[in-house]
């Protein structure tokens, strides 16, 4: 029975191994782009536990579900890069990425979700929706 109970623990930690989160940088200034426009990126790796595909999709939901008419006029976007493929290396260099990282940014802000989405992506989605919706209403107003 002890074996069991350890080896049901390491089949359920090893997950948690994959999930090497950036540690967050909150609100550090970004880039040299003065734009009105609103852009989320999650980075992430090829490989990819529960957690972080859900705080992939609810964080996309989430924006598009508070924000419908920015979203369809292009003024919040939503993007999913892999870290793994080449293309994506300079915006997640210039944006000081290098792990899993939820991103909202506008002009030279930056604001790091990513603590908050494994916190409440799965466990508490009303909660991430809300840290969501007040991150981008204060973007929103500035």
């Amino acid at each position: 029975m002890k074996t069991f109970r350890l080896l049901l623990g390491i089949v359920l930690f090893i997950p948690l191994l994959a999930c090497n989160a950036q540690s967050p940088k909150k609100d550090v200034k970004a880039s040299d782009n003065n734009s009105d426009k609103i852009e989320a990126y999650y980075f992430h790796f090829t490989a990819r536990c529960v957690t972080c595909r859900t705080i992939e999709a609810r964080a996309k939901e989430n924006l598009e579900t508070l924000y419908p008419n920015q979203f369809k006029q292009g003024l919040i976007t939503f993007q999913s890069l892999n870290l793994e493929e080449a293309s994506n290396k300079p915006l997640a260099e210039k944006l000081g990425v290098s792990g899993q990282t939820l991103l909202i940014v506008k002009g030279d802000q930056k604001i790091n979700l990513t603590n908050e989405g494994f916190m409440y992506a799965v466990a508490k989605p009303e909660k991430f929706k809300e840290i969501i919706n007040e991150k981008v209403d204060g973007l929103l107003i500035k």
